[in-house]
């Protein structure tokens, strides 16, 4: 008789990360829009490597030590200081290839390290364009699945929700789930899954973006697969994993 799966949960805000003891887990950073997006999207594009950082001057003081590009946002803003923003469109291939992007955002690069501070064994980021690598390595770890929902400043948002219950819906028969989040979570995306820009052009964040230019940003970050790679937290760094 086989044992029981791993377990899988999902984490609907980062002021919720510490109900739950994530040691020796997987922890999946959601931030759709749009950090994990544009780190998955830089690094599809080959950039030799995303630094997260969690504070300004920690983005400017790495940035001058590497010679990285320095990128980031506040409140959906450039950070004045840094070279760049958070917007995926801001990396193609002609720009980011070999290069080391060093960024901060609102929410994405805080729940990474706080993750890290819990004591979670292996972090990875995730999102709409690289969906399919976000489920294939997931199964393939054998170790327990936190999906960590970035929010926006702590409070829970639609669209990472969203890609929590894409990755439930693919890959929920590998794990034991008894997580009402994570059942919410998928109720959600099928629910809205043949018409998703439908339902985020109705989200706060959708509001908050799209009124500084953002619209197709935005539907970029809800495209599945077109970043397709996994990046992988090891030293400091993402990392194309594999």
């Amino acid at each position: 008789m086989s044992s029981q799966p791993p377990a899988l949960h999902t984490v609907l805000s980062p002021r919720l990360l510490d109900l739950y003891d994530i040691s020796g887990a997987v922890v999946v950073i959601i931030d759709v829009f749009r950090a994990t997006s544009t780190i998955a999207t830089a690094l599809y594009n080959g950039a030799a490597r995303v630094i997260p950082v969690d504070s300004v001057d920690q983005c400017i003081r790495i940035g001058n030590d590497t010679g990285g590009i320095t990128a980031g946002e506040r409140d959906g803003k450039v950070i004045p200081g840094l070279s760049y923003g958070n917007s995926p469109a801001e990396y193609p291939r002609s720009f980011i290839e070999n290069k080391t992007l060093v960024l901060t955002t609102t929410n994405g690069t805080r729940l990474l390290h706080q993750s890290l501070q819990n004591g979670a064994a292996d972090v990875i980021t995730g999102s709409f364009p690289n969906l399919t690598a976000v489920c294939n390595y997931l199964t393939r770890q054998d170790l327990p699945v936190f999906l960590g929902c970035s929010a926006w400043k702590d409070r829970v948002n639609i669209e990472d929700a969203l890609f929590a219950g894409a990755v439930i819906h693919r890959i929920k028969n590998h794990f034991t789930i008894h997580c009402d989040s994570s059942m919410m979570a998928e109720n959600l995306y099928l629910q809205h899954r043949d018409d998703l820009p439908s339902l985020v052009r109705q989200t706060t964040h959708w509001h908050r973006l799209s009124s500084y230019g953002l619209e197709k940003d935005l539907l970029y970050c809800i495209s599945e697969d077109v970043a397709n790679v996994l990046p992988r937290y090891k030293n400091g760094e993402l990392l194309v994993h594999g």
